[in-house]
């Protein structure tokens, strides 16, 4: 009987905290009511952080990461500009000196 409550308690707790029904009883379901978790409630877990990362990532505009490649981006498309910029230029000089 004990067994069944220590599911309850965490099916409820998790209902409490805003996850959906259908998912707090998977979750619940999901251990093996030992001390230590079973894999596949590690998994689920895992799964669940990942969500939440994403999530806070679109919130507040996206990763690190992609924020930083973004700016090496930028400065790349920046660089090549000037470059051909550069050789534009280069090009009117010579233009200009054969006629």
């Amino acid at each position: 009987m004990a067994k069944t409550k220590s599911n309850d308690d965490l099916l409820q707790r998790l209902h409490v905290e805003g996850l959906r029904k259908r998912t707090a009883k998977l979750i619940s379901s999901a251990t093996d009511r030992r001390q230590k978790p079973t894999n596949r409630m590690e998994r689920t877990v895992d799964d669940l952080k990942r969500i939440v990362n994403n999530a806070q990532d679109q919130l507040t505009g996206g990763s690190d990461k992609r924020t930083a490649a973004a700016r090496k981006a930028a400065n790349t498309r920046k660089r090549n500009a000037e470059r051909r910029s550069e050789a534009a230029k280069r090009g009117a000089r010579t233009r200009a000196k054969r006629s």
